[in-house]
């Protein structure tokens, strides 16, 4: 099948691999991205496996935490341009959609789109009336309550990237080290144990699959390969993981080590990034240019 040259520069941002070695997994793969990839790596043509989302839309990332530290609500508002997201009007409306969904608890976005701003129309007659001002569709993309027996750490940084930690225990400065490091470094889980079993076997197969095509395992068999990629499992599981990870404020020690220091205890976390995981329409600047110029010359 054909391989578009967009496919082969997602595939190289991936992978960190060479432009003819992407088409060509592409091709073998019929296109599909995942499989290209996983495919690549098996073979050792993947520097990196950079599967992270792919950032696209605009907004901004709102924190609001109740007075006493126990409870807070993370939250996505986006729009369609970075300079929509600097307005004013656009951040008082999702700061005052916080501010609803902590104290409001609505059960999902449709539902808090019924709920009163202060003032008192509803978040989505307030939402509707922003879009006809600014002139750019405004949205309520998604939001989560987070609750502790201890505190929840909060942290933002900028507008763009916000994080929750649910903590069993540790005071609130600590709680906020955590939050930091989970905006920075983005761990995909808080232990190796609840990542799961099938990622887990997924990634090693992987390793194996690498180990068997170094020259110096020929021959070796699959039950000593398990042996050798152990180490490797193990790395890779420190490395997606809250509490194997290097501090970020202290690389010498991980987060398990300063939080045993610290007398904290990590239940759960939550990481939000505008636009994560929304693909944004590829523009061609030069076609938009052409038809305003067509456009003109039929007015």
């Amino acid at each position: 099948m054909a391989v578009t040259a967009e496919a082969v520069k997602t595939l190289r941002e991936r992978t960190g691999a060479g432009m003819m070695e992407c088409k060509k997994a592409l091709v073998e793969a019929n296109g599909d991205l995942d499989a290209a990839a996983e495919a690549m790596r098996k073979a050792g043509l993947a520097k990196a496996d950079k599967k992270a989302s792919r950032v696209a839309a605009e907004g901004v990332i709102v924190l609001e935490r109740s007075a006493d530290g126990k409870r807070a609500a993370i939250v996505e508002v986006n729009c369609e341009t970075d300079f929509v997201a600097r307005e004013k009007d656009f951040q008082n409306f999702a700061s005052a959609v916080a501010k609803v969904v902590l104290e409001q608890r609505p059960a999902d976005v449709a539902a808090l789109g019924e709920k009163a701003i202060p003032g008192g129309q509803s978040v989505e007659e307030t939402r509707r009336v922003l879009i006809a001002k600014i002139g750019e569709n405004i949205s309520v993309r998604r939001f989560q309550i987070a609750e502790a027996p201890a505190v929840v750490g909060a942290y933002l940084h900028g507008t763009r990237i916000g994080a929750l930690v649910v903590m069993k225990s540790g005071d609130d400065a600590v709680a906020k080290d955590i939050a930091m490091h989970v905006a920075a470094i983005n761990p995909a889980r808080v232990t190796a144990a609840e990542v799961p079993a099938e990622e887990v076997a997924k990634e090693k197969g992987i390793f194996i699959d690498q180990a068997a095509q170094d020259p110096k395992n020929a021959g070796k068999p699959r039950e000593l390969l398990e042996k050798i990629v152990e180490g490797k499992v193990r790395k890779w599981l420190n490395e997606v993981t809250l509490l194997g990870q290097p501090f970020v404020k202290d690389d010498k020690q991980t987060v398990e080590q300063y939080l045993k220091k610290a007398g904290g205890e990590v239940l759960s976390i939550v990481r939000y990034e505008v636009g994560a995981g929304i693909e944004k329409k590829q523009e061609d600047f030069a076609e938009e240019v052409r038809k305003q110029v067509e456009s003109a010359k039929k007015a």
